[in-house]
């Protein structure tokens, strides 16, 4: 995966509405996400299917790739959903193993990015390179996001970036991208940008109205990324 230090990879996750897809095909986005785990904004693949036409018919170039976000998924699980969506990533945002992540990465013929919770009482530096160096060479992509008790991730709140330092480290010394997600919109990402200058940034929440994707706040996310 190619990463311009100047400029981060973008993700948008949560997409549900067809039209609301439609309405974004002139925006450069690098991928588009869509939420298979239990959350209120689980597609079923059969939904996801039909979402993933739209990105076909991207107007920006180049097109999303669309990456799916489970946790703790069973093979069946992934083997049905790819069955009749062509995902390109499979996001992993449970307390999947190096080996499991190896595996999907390898039989299914995906990209596999890798989801760390950060914990508010986190000690800074805590453990960065233990957690991560056993899915060296086994995952394409690192994702750290608020720890949420109840879904893993997506908490709509943000984390102490300081602590995503000693993770970006170990991203450039292995050449792994580093998103960062959790609690971003158009207001705050131009500062994570310029002082952590993550590999990737990732927002759900933060371009939504009342619990919907915002064509406005995804725009004005964009663009901040954009000039950041």
């Amino acid at each position: 995966m190619t990463v311009q230090k100047d400029q981060p990879l973008l993700k948008i996750c949560g997409l549900q509405d067809v039209e609301v897809l439609k309405s974004m095909k002139h925006l450069t986005v690098d991928f588009i996400g869509f939420v298979f785990a239990k959350s209120r904004r689980q597609v079923s693949a059969e939904h996801a299917a039909q979402l993933c036409k739209v990105l076909n018919e991207w107007e920006a170039i180049p097109s999303p790739r669309s990456a799916g976000v489970f946790v703790n998924p069973d093979w069946e699980e992934l083997t049905d959903v790819l069955d009749q969506a062509p995902l390109d990533v499979i996001q992993l945002h449970g307390q999947e193993s190096p080996d499991f992540c190896q595996k999907v990465r390898e039989v299914l013929g995906v990209q596999v990015f890798k989801a760390f919770s950060i914990h508010e009482n986190q000690t800074p530096g805590m453990s960065a390179h233990d957690q991560l160096n056993p899915y060296k060479g086994k995952v394409d992509a690192i994702l750290l996001d608020t720890y949420d008790g109840v879904y893993g991730g997506g908490s709509g709140k943000t984390f102490a970036w300081e602590k995503s330092l000693p993770y970006q480290q170990w991203a450039d010394r292995t050449g792994i991208p580093l998103f960062v997600a959790g609690g971003l919109d158009a207001e705050n990402v131009t500062g994570l940008v310029r002082r952590y200058a993550p590999d990737g940034v990732d927002v759900s929440s933060g371009v939504e109205t009342d619990g919907h994707k915002d064509i406005v706040k995804m725009t004005a996310f964009v663009e901040r990324v954009k000039k950041a």
